[in-house]
Formats: C-alpha cells, structure tokens, sequence
C-alpha cells in the first residue's frame, strides 16, 4: 500500500503533514479501508507512484492530472487553503522576479528566462503560457530547475529572470524562507482548480472523501492553521480537464 502528501510536503511541517495524514489513515480504516501506517516520501518519479495500483492516496498536481492521470485514477476533491482572490480549492500562480530588474509588463517578459520547476506542472509553467498567451504574448526562453524553491535560487543566482510559483508554496516560502529580501511579486495569474487528492481507479470515492473531510475536521486548530488547511472540497474533473496545456518549447 501507498500513501504521499509530497506537494506541500516541506521539513518544517513534516509533524503536521503526518498528523494530517494520521487521521486520514485512521478514518479510512474505521470505515473499513485499509491503509499504510506511515506515508512514502523520497518518491523520485511520482508518475509511477500516482499509478499504481495499491495506491491508497496520494495529491497531484492539475496539469498531470488532466494530461495523463484522469481516467486511470480516482479524483476525489481538493484541500482549500483559503488563498486570497480564489474560491475554495482553487490556486494561482505568483509571478517573482530579482528586485533589481523588476518589471511587471508582460510585453517584456518574453525575452526572459523563465525558471520552470517542471514542465508537467501547473502552477510552473502552464499557468504563466497560459497568462502570458491572455496577453498577446509567451515565455520563449526556460531554464528547467526541478522545483519551485529551485526557481527562486536560480533567479537570486542570476541564473533565470522569472519564476511562476505555486501561490500556496509561495506563502509557505515566504513564511520559512523570506524570498522577499531579494524578489518581489511582479503578477499574478488566474485562479485554477488546485492540487487534488487522488486514489486508485476503482477505489470507493464517497467513502474516501467523507474519510477526508472527517479527517480535516479532527485536526488540532493548531496543526491546520500551521498547514493553512481551512477544509476540503469537490472540484470536478471537467474544471481540471477545462484549462489549457501549452506547447512545450523547441529548444
């Protein structure tokens, strides 16, 4: 069996991200489904992992979702973190870039380096072509980085220009990390359905998601504050499956 929380996963909430997960596990298993006592991390290719067939739960992002996941998983809804401007379960992304050589005009962002995480991902790089293209225009030059803390390392380092970073990563980061020193928020892009919980194709879906909602609801205030948990909510796939995929670069 198989369970991960990897999205929001960082060390400074891993007492909470296992607390979460505790009480998911255990109201799952009061309703008679099993589950692993301890979630996986460290999992170095998710695709697989979101795969297969013990999975008992896990959250993806919304780009692999609608590219390669809907119809081979189950989807059940998505955790609200109460982001400003986004109804309940929903993201967008936080445009950064160096203080220094700020500009928040989108005709001249497509001479610079975009620093994507992944391109599979939502939040790093069809979230900013998808803002970019709203205005007539797209990101033309990327440096691929591997995560949303990387990107910012890469634009402090001179390395990219620009980075589109998850708005809840981004509050995180700058809880833990204070990027603010260095980069300042140059725009903002649409909000989108958010990084949803997912289980096995066949799994039962009405169970589980009242195993969630029970879950979130038992959390110390303490430990769902410190995750910026508010609640859970449904988000169906045609929202998820709705929002447009970029063409990837020939560089």
């Amino acid at each position: 069996m198989i369970a991960s929380l990897p999205m929001y996963d960082r060390p400074e909430l891993r007492m909470e991200t296992d607390a979460l997960w505790a009480e998911i596990r255990d109201a799952l298993r009061r309703r008679g489904e099993p589950a692993p006592e301890r979630l996986t991390r460290d999992t170095p290719v998710l695709w697989s992992h979101w795969q297969d067939p013990d999975l008992v739960f896990s959250q993806t992002c919304g780009m692999p979702y609608r590219t390669r996941l809907h119809g081979h998983v189950t989807l059940l809804g998505t955790p609200d973190f109460g982001l400003p401007a986004c109804p309940p379960g929903y993201y967008r992304s936080i445009l950064v870039m160096r203080r220094l050589f700020a500009t928040n005009m989108p005709s001249e962002w497509g001479k610079l380096r975009l620093a994507v995480n992944d391109f599979s991902s939502q939040s790093g790089w069809a979230a900013p072509q998808n803002y970019m293209a709203g205005h007539g225009f797209s990101f033309n030059k990327t440096v691929e980085t591997g995560a949303h803390q990387a990107s910012v390392a890469a634009i402090i380092a001179g390395e990219a220009d620009i980075a589109s970073i998850d708005a809840q990563t981004w509050r995180l980061m700058c809880r833990f990390d204070d990027p603010l020193s260095a980069l300042v928020k140059v725009g903002e892009t649409p909000p989108t359905p958010g990084l949803p919980y997912i289980t096995r194709i066949g799994a039962p879906a009405n169970l589980y998601r009242a195993a969630v909602d029970e879950a979130i609801a038992r959390l110390a205030p303490r430990t769902r504050r410190s995750l910026g948990l508010l609640g859970f909510t449904q988000i169906p796939a045609s929202a998820y499956c709705a929002v447009p995929t970029p063409d990837l670069l020939e560089n």
